[in-house]
């Protein structure tokens, strides 16, 4: 038998080969359906830009496009091409200073684009090996979109002019200047400035706002400064007004500001009831629009009465002039004014002496208080007098009683010795039978007659009748003691 050994075992790496090659074309397969799907996203042709720059500081294609630090494109490519932009590398004269660099820039991210014409773009160092960048700024909407190149180079290309771009000057550019020739010359130049820029001045002008785009702004913000001089001066002439009396006050405005300062504390601490105002303010605006539209109706509806209120305005006018002083004449509002004046100070004057009077008030309203039982029965007697016709009989009695013991004749008015009840107590202009003063005495048929005509008078036969009621006989002081009896009542 032959020895036994240990036989090597082949093709045993197949399987394990066969694992990476189907992974690696995965890969690929994931690579390209990648490629594809970010070129489908893209929506077709990627937007470039054809930035025109003075000088293009040894870029090269491939290098980054930057937007505020974010990488958002690459270089596509680079020529010569004429100050326009647009020409081709033999439309310019490098001797005579007309030939540009022409940077075709392509943006990848649809976010950033279109650029526009506020927009600019500069190429900046990225590293110490000399790798560029070119830092773009695509501008604002205020401002209209880049205009598309229709056709020769650079045609479907954005194109941003030379005026908004700007290139550095490499640091080994300026640390050349340190060499023994490079100084020399450096010194001709400077030597030689002068002449060589004695007729173009507006030239350097224009290099040196192009190399920094900021001094070509604040050239512009100096020009409508100085456009504006009077109006700054008339500023700084109004401020010092203003400023003044501030400064004067600044104890008040450092309380203000403190004030303020807890005012906004306070705001704060209510921020929740704040914002929930806020929150509540788009139903209230809902609630109020059929009130606000009920207002516009009610203004419509009241645009006839303001237009006659209009041409009622003259006679209102009038009624103003008339109440206040108008032309130097005293109107009624002037003369009303000094009347009030005067009553104040009569009222000032009087107003001690009304004090005074409080003791007095204080005592008749105790007086009034205290007899206010008896005004109550005074009351309660002077109704029922009324109501019972006590105080016309006693006008009765006085005017029958007055009359009869008093008469008038043709010779004038006289006393009766006895007084006399019937009808001769009534004026009369004429002689009545039966009542001349001549002292005679009548027969009994003429009393009788001279008591009958009498009572044909109301008032007197309800007397005499009301007299003989009451037992009176032919006397006469036995008919007046009976009237008398029956006026106050028996025992009177």
């Amino acid at each position: 038998m032959g020895r036994a050994g240990l036989y090597p075992v082949r093709y045993a790496s197949w399987p394990v080969r066969r694992l990476a090659v189907i992974t690696l074309v995965l890969a690929a397969v994931a690579a390209v359906v990648v490629v594809v799907i970010t070129t489908q996203s893209s929506g077709g042709d990627p937007y470039q830009v054809r930035a025109i720059f003075d000088d293009a500081s040894f870029a090269v294609p491939g290098e980054d496009v930057r937007i505020s630090g974010a990488t958002v494109g690459t270089i596509a490519s680079l020529d010569v091409t004429n100050r326009v932009g647009v020409g081709s590398p033999n439309s310019c004269k490098q001797s005579a200073g007309t030939c540009k660099a022409a940077v075709t820039i392509t943006i990848n991210g649809s976010g950033f684009t279109p650029f526009h014409q506020n927009g600019s773009c500069a190429i900046r160092p990225q590293s110490l090996i000399g790798e560029k960048y070119v830092d773009c700024n695509p501008g604002t909407s205020a401002a209209p979109p880049l205009t598309k190149i229709a056709s020769g180079p650079g045609a479907g290309t954005y194109l941003l002019p030379v005026t908004h771009t700007s290139s550095p000057v490499d640091t080994d550019l300026v640390q050349n200047i340190y060499r023994m020739s490079t100084r020399q010359w450096f010194g001709l130049i400077i030597n030689e400035f002068g002449t060589g820029l004695a007729a173009r001045g507006s030239d350097l002008n224009e290099v040196i706002h192009r190399a920094n785009p900021a001094l070509g702004y604040t050239d512009e913000v100096l020009k409508i400064l100085a456009k504006q001089n009077k109006q700054l001066a008339q500023l700084a002439k109004d401020s010092d007004t203003v400023l003044t009396p501030l400064a004067r006050d600044r104890q008040a405005i450092r309380q203000w500001v403190l004030s303020a300062n807890t005012t906004s504390v306070a705001t704060a601490q209510q921020a929740a009831n704040t914002a929930r105002s806020f929150h509540l303010l788009p139903p209230f605006l809902l609630q109020l629009r059929p009130l606000l539209a009920d207002l516009g109706a009610l203004a419509d509806q009241a645009t006839p009465v303001l237009n006659a209120s209009t041409q009622a305005a003259p006679a209102l006018a009038r009624q103003y002039q008339l109440l206040a002083s108008f032309n130097g004449a005293s109107g009624f509002a002037d003369i009303a004014r000094r009347s009030l004046i005067s009553l104040g100070q009569a009222a000032q004057k009087q107003g001690p002496l009304l004090v005074s009077t409080i003791p007095l008030d204080k005592q008749l309203l105790a007086l009034g208080t205290a007899g206010l039982p008896a005004f109550t029965n005074l009351d309660k007697l002077t109704s029922s007098l009324d109501k019972t016709g006590a105080i016309e009989n006693l006008m009765a009695l006085l005017f029958n009683g007055t009359v009869a013991v008093n008469g008038f004749d043709a010779g004038g008015h006289y006393i009766r010795t006895e007084a006399l009840v019937g009808g001769c107590t009534a004026y009369s202009k004429t002689t009545v039978g039966g009542c001349s003063a001549n002292f005679t005495h009548q027969t009994a048929a003429a009393d009788v007659a001279v008591t009958a005509r009498a009572a044909q008078q109301p008032k007197v036969a309800k007397l005499i009748t009301a007299a003989r009621a009451s037992g009176v006989r032919s006397s006469t002081t036995e008919t007046l003691g009976g009237l008398m009896r029956y006026l106050i009542g028996p025992g009177g």
